[in-house]
């Protein structure tokens, strides 16, 4: 049963388009489906037609899917889609593209392939230059580009938006300050014939970096005239805690003049010989050990962070052991991390066109050269690679057509590859997925070249992106049918793809690690913020005004990822510039 107050009985009875205003809690997305049920329920949708929502975290549409079970009953949850901004966008593209490209079909380049293509191009000008090219010119499609085909496509054709309008009519836009320019023009095309239901927080913008406009609002407000409701003083998530109310302080500096009941900061010292991290450690292991003797079930807590760097290292130094005096030991805490997943995704298919080419005996050292390169290049995802990973790869690649190479390090890495296709070509696979990936992993093991220690490194790493049943099962499906693993390179992209478009089936329980941009859209019993002493800082001095201002944004979200309690640890000799009176 939900209590609700006046004003979201109010929203309930409004028709028309609407602006929905709150902050983390507020209940926006409680009342959206309660609104949705209201419509289906109504009777005012015909045969075929759903309310579409849609989110741009797969973290979020996982969460809303498990409210719908408690707020909309199963015979009519079916005339509710949930989806994310790409998969709705791409499922257009798929069928529709050929309207505006001659390349049939459209061919997808996820985004560990989109590092390794775009490695060598620098500037965001001449990136985005390259991804309409490739679209335009190959019908090769980046997922960047997927809400600004989509609008194309439904401006050029009356009747296709008329038919997604027609099977739409009702479309809620989570989050919908973090929309871009591109977006925003779809948006504008289906609000013609649909109805639109905009749930927004103006304080909880963290995609600037792609094109989130703080204008984006008030846009929606000029072009649609909706009807608005603000329930941003209404906490749901962490009810009777003054957690929202930090957040909120923070965004005016008024937390430093503060103290909470639920937000704790702590100040840790360097501390020679316990590691870099040690505090954080303790301070994880405290609060692992509070909830277990609580008896709470399925706990979670959130470790967040600044930085992908700082990420990994803390990842690092909580999964290993920490010698204390007097013989003592700090055992490894057992936790996950979202980690970036363009290098064990490209690791992946290195070793899928092993299993399969080498099931048949037909491994070619060109190929080893070229997939390498592949991962080398792109296994930092968005982050360009070094100068010296480009000037080596673009040496072996060169090598593949001219069979010239100079330098003895270059030199090595050609005879590693001779070695692994030798190997892997005389292997006899049993048909156990497991066993014979893992036959592949320690060919390349025994290579010496730091190329192939980073590609073995990175694939230790799929076992966290909960692939590992479903690589098994379609590579077992391969062997039964062709009694070879022929087809494993396009079953594993095909299996990793989904991590792109699918909701995510991750429950967040236990110990977890992620950046503070990882974690929109996922809520935890308690948060403990990172800020690191060397790099990994929350806000830099030297930043202008505009950076420090989405640092304060992107802090703000991180805290209101908790249920329960904030603990916030920051070096006592460099203390958070948010945190400073």
């Amino acid at each position: 049963m939900f209590v609700l107050s006046e004003e979201k009985k109010k929203l309930l009875k409004t028709e028309g388009n609407l602006l929905v205003l709150g902050g983390p809690g507020s209940g926006k997305t409680t009342i959206a489906l309660l609104k949705a049920r209201d419509v289906i329920e109504g009777g005012n949708l015909k045969r075929g037609q759903k309310v579409l929502f849609l989110s741009f975290a797969r973290a979020t549409v996982t969460r809303i899917e498990e409210q719908v079970g408690q707020i909309i009953n199963k015979s009519i949850s079916s005339c509710l889609e949930v989806n994310t901004y790409h998969s709705f966008t791409w499922n257009i593209l798929r069928s529709h593209g050929y309207l505006i490209n001659s390349n049939v079909p459209i061919k997808l380049l996820t985004p560990p392939e989109a590092a390794t293509k775009l490695a060598n191009i620098t500037g965001n000008k001449e990136r985005n230059a390259e991804k309409l090219r490739l679209f335009e010119e190959e019908g090769i499609l980046h997922f960047d580009l997927f809400a600004k085909y989509a609008g194309d496509l439904l401006g050029r054709s009356n009747s296709l938006a008329s038919i997604i309008s027609d099977s739409y009519p009702v479309v809620m836009l989570d989050e919908f300050q973090d929309t871009n320019s591109d977006e925003w023009e779809l948006i504008k095309v289906i609000g013609k014939r649909s109805t639109l239901i905009a749930l927004a927080d103006a304080e909880q913008r963290i995609y600037e970096f792609r094109g989130a406009d703080p204008a984006r609002i008030g846009q929606y407000i000029s072009h649609f005239s909706p009807k608005q409701f603000d329930f941003g003083i209404e906490n749901n998530r962490s009810s009777d805690t003054d957690i929202v109310q930090f957040g909120n302080d923070l965004l005016t500096g008024m937390n430093t003049k503060k103290s909470y009941k639920n937000v704790h900061i702590l100040y840790y010292p360097y501390r020679s010989g316990f590691g870099t991290h040690f505090d954080l450690k303790l301070a994880v292991w405290r609060i692992r050990k509070r909830l277990i003797e609580l008896g709470k079930r399925d706990w979670s807590v959130a470790v967040l962070v600044p930085s992908k760097k700082l990420m990994l290292e803390v990842s690092e130094f909580l999964d290993s052991k920490q010698e204390l005096p007097n013989n003592k030991t700090f055992p490894r805490i057992a936790h996950e991390v979202a980690l970036e997943t363009a290098g064990p995704s490209l690791a992946a298919v290195l070793i899928a066109l092993l299993l399969d080419m080498g099931s048949q005996k037909q491994i070619k050292v060109s190929d080893v050269i070229t997939y390498l390169c592949d991962h080398a290049r792109g296994r930092k995802g968005d982050e360009p690679p070094s100068k010296v990973i480009l000037t080596i790869t673009d040496a072996l690649i060169d090598y593949v057509s001219t069979r010239k190479i100079v330098g003895s390090k270059r030199k090595a890495v050609i005879k590693d590859c001779e070695e692994v296709a030798k190997k892997c070509n005389s292997l006899d696979f049993s048909g156990n997925p497991i066993e014979d990936w893992m036959l592949v992993r320690n060919i390349l093991e025994e290579s010496s070249s730091d190329l192939f220690k980073q590609l073995v490194s990175d694939s230790k790493y799929l076992r966290l992106m909960h692939k590992g049943s479903e690589l098994r099962s379609n590579l077992s499906n391969l062997w039964r049918t062709h009694g070879s693993y022929l087809g494993g390179i396009q079953a594993v992209k095909s299996s990793l793809l989904q991590e792109h478009f699918s909701s995510s089936n991750k429950v967040w329980i236990g110990v977890n690690v992620l950046t503070i941009h990882k974690s929109k859209g996922k809520e935890f019993d308690e948060v403990i913020i990172y800020e690191g002493r060397f790099h990994g800082k929350i806000g830099n001095r030297q930043d202008d005004k505009k950076r420090l201002d989405q640092a304060r944004l992107n802090f703000r979200v991180a805290v209101t990822r908790a249920k329960k309690n904030v603990t916030i640890l920051t070096p006592e000799n460099d203390i958070c510039i948010f945190l400073k009176g």
